[in-house]
């Protein structure tokens, strides 16, 4: 087996809806349990997220409710980046026009001092992305 490194985001009761999003973004398979499938099913998080992955072609994404009584923290100090070559450019721009559906961008995404095209966005959800397409110049 492969080790394999991949970002486990913590929502705030919006699990499913930011992966059901970054579904319809990045496609793939989307997986999805509750705490209520898993014995939990008269607790206040019997609908939560307990986990939630979506595979898609190069990308695996994990991410979870925080249960009631687990103090939630919003997301800082992290950004998901995605990142490719000419070859992949209309595809990266197809995630950076989706992903800024209600974002707030931080910085556009155009040719950096670099060389490479490159733009930084928080989406709805509170999620920092970046995007890198190596090769512009």
């Amino acid at each position: 087996m492969t080790v394999t490194l991949n970002p486990y985001v913590n929502f705030d009761g919006n699990a499913r809806e930011a992966l059901e999003f970054y579904h319809s973004v990045f496609g793939g398979e989307l997986l999805t349990s509750t705490f209520g499938e898993y014995g939990q099913g008269d607790g206040p998080d019997a609908d939560k997220l307990m986990h939630g992955q979506l595979n898609g072609p190069g990308l695996t994404l994990m991410a979870a409710d925080t249960p009631a009584g687990v103090p939630y923290q919003q997301p800082v100090g992290f950004s998901i980046s995605l990142s490719g070559g000419n070859d992949e450019d209309a595809t990266l721009r197809g995630y950076w026009a989706q992903l800024s559906e209600g974002a707030t961008i931080v910085e556009p995404l155009e040719v950096a001092p670099w060389g490479d095209a490159f733009g930084m966005l928080t989406d709805r959800f509170g999620i920092g992305w970046l995007v890198n397409i190596s090769g512009q110049a």
